[in-house]
């Protein structure tokens, strides 16, 4: 028999017995903290498949997703070392602004697209999606092999990767959110790793085939090391398939919550500043302070493998504490060292604010999407809710690295309107941040469910008349 409180208010509704089928573990929201961890692990019906939280097939799922992470972020932390080599050879006397649009161009489309790639995802498709991704990824490198001018590179590497990399992306990330729940941020944080590795494989393999073999031949190198990568993922992976239904590419349910909107408005403004650094600093190291080309060359490494640590560590404390309470204080983090960038004008400060920001930024990037999955929503439309979560954070990903751009004058070593930008914009995402958990807590105080959660309360309140009728 259920254990039922007298009253029929929601908050003393014993939802965890009502609910639990075999299996499965859903946890009464009862405080923040709590709100976001259970609401990651719903399901939407009774028979839909319960995340294993563990195993050997889920942590499969995250060893191929981590390759998807690698042939898509990858691409986006390394773009620094094109900026510099595009600025300095294959396109000497574009403007950096100029340049800065096409690792902006493809870091939007790798976001954006995420709006039709998320419901195609929930739909099943994901095998489709993973090999149009594929041949997108690696034609887009090939013809940036042997491309001339800055409109061959910009549809090349700009629009060209952006698209296939936007068609691994949204999917790698609703994998991991299928199979887990309780380990979400942690498992979430592990694959992203697969970015910030091939920001460094990519930067590193880069740098050191450019001069020996040109231009051409060490980007074909890397196509031909990302299809056999993407390739050997894609054969692994298989998503947890919820019940399909009709599918639209936005909800406006997800739109109405509040909690859900200043998260995707935050993650946008964040990602609107965070990214300069890895775009600049390369620039910023040999112009601004003198360094060598080696060692400024390193920094940009020095960022991804930091960020590496950034994405794994925290996120356990995440799983422990909730998504977004986590969040708020990395974020902070990284603001306050993007306000300090200002004052890095030694090689050994910048080599340490390479590493703190490189950390601090990683915990930031990767908890977006567990922070969007704790807002609340059916598992069967999370691709849909990532993928309209995404579409801000491509926004703010097309902006600001170009707007930092035309702050900059490299040849005279100014680059304090950038960093000031940087700053600035990753506090405001902070605050933002900040106010997305407010309204959290305020629906938790009003007994309210969060973003579709309605049907499984409504079905805890039928299941619960329906005993007292039998008693």
């Amino acid at each position: 028999m259920p254990t039922v409180s007298t009253s029929t208010s929601l908050g003393d509704i014993d939802i965890d017995k009502e609910l639990r089928s075999p299996g499965e573990v859903y946890v009464a929201p009862r405080s923040t903290t709590d709100t976001e961890n259970a609401n990651s692990g719903v399901a939407d019906t009774a028979d839909a498949p319960v995340p294993p939280n563990g195993g050997v097939k889920a942590w499969t799922q995250v060893f191929g997703s981590f390759f998807l992470f690698f042939a898509s972020w990858g691409f986006v932390n390394s773009f620094g070392v094109y900026q510099n080599y595009y600025a300095t050879e294959l396109l000497k006397g574009t403007p950096a602004s100029s340049i800065s649009w096409i690792g902006s161009v493809q870091a939007f489309l790798l976001m954006f697209i995420g709006v039709l790639t998320g419901p195609l995802y929930d739909k099943g498709y994901f095998k489709p999606l993973a090999c149009t991704g594929t041949f997108l990824v690696v034609l887009g490198i090939m013809m940036t092999s042997i491309s001339k001018t800055y409109w061959q590179v910009l549809l090349s590497q700009g629009i060209c990767i952006g698209l296939g990399t936007g068609c691994l992306f949204t999917p790698s990330v609703a994998i991991i959110v299928g199979y887990f729940t309780t380990k979400r941020s942690f498992a979430n944080g592990l694959g992203s790793t697969g970015g910030s590795i091939g920001g460094i494989v990519y930067s590193v393999a880069f740098r050191s085939m450019v001069d020996s073999i040109g231009f051409g031949w060490a980007t074909r190198v890397l196509g031909f090391m990302t299809f056999v990568l993407v390739v050997g993922s894609i054969s692994i992976l298989e998503p947890l398939q919820y019940p399909s239904g009709p599918r639209s590419l936005f909800l406006p349910s997800a739109l109405k919550d509040p909690a859900f909107t200043f998260t995707a408005i935050a993650v946008m403004t964040m990602f609107m500043g965070l990214y300069i650094p890895y775009f600049y600093i390369q620039a910023y190291a040999a112009e601004y302070i003198g360094l060598d080309k080696g060692l400024s060359y390193q920094l940009l490494t020095i960022m991804n493998v930091a960020s590496v640590f950034g994405r794994t560590i925290p996120t356990i404390v995440a799983d422990r504490i909730g998504p977004i309470n986590t969040m708020i204080p990395s974020a902070a983090g990284t603001a306050v060292m993007g306000f300090a960038w200002l004052g890095m004008k030694t090689a050994p400060s910048t080599i340490v604010f390479a590493i703190l920001y490189g950390f601090l930024s990683g915990t930031a990037v990767s908890l977006p999407p567990t922070t969007i999955a704790s807002v609340g929503g059916k598992q069967s439309e999370m691709g849909t809710r990532l993928g309209m979560a995404f579409t801000f954070a491509a926004t703010g990903l097309l902006t600001g690295n170009p707007i930092a751009g035309t702050l900059i004058d490299i040849p005279n070593g100014k680059f304090k309107g950038a960093q000031w930008l940087c700053g600035g914009l990753v506090a405001a995402g902070t605050a933002l941040f900040v106010v997305a958990k407010m309204f959290m807590k305020d629906m938790v105080e009003e007994g309210k469910p969060v973003s579709g959660e309605e049907d499984r309360v409504e079905r805890a309140l039928d299941d619960v008349k329906f005993e007292r009728k039998k008693e």
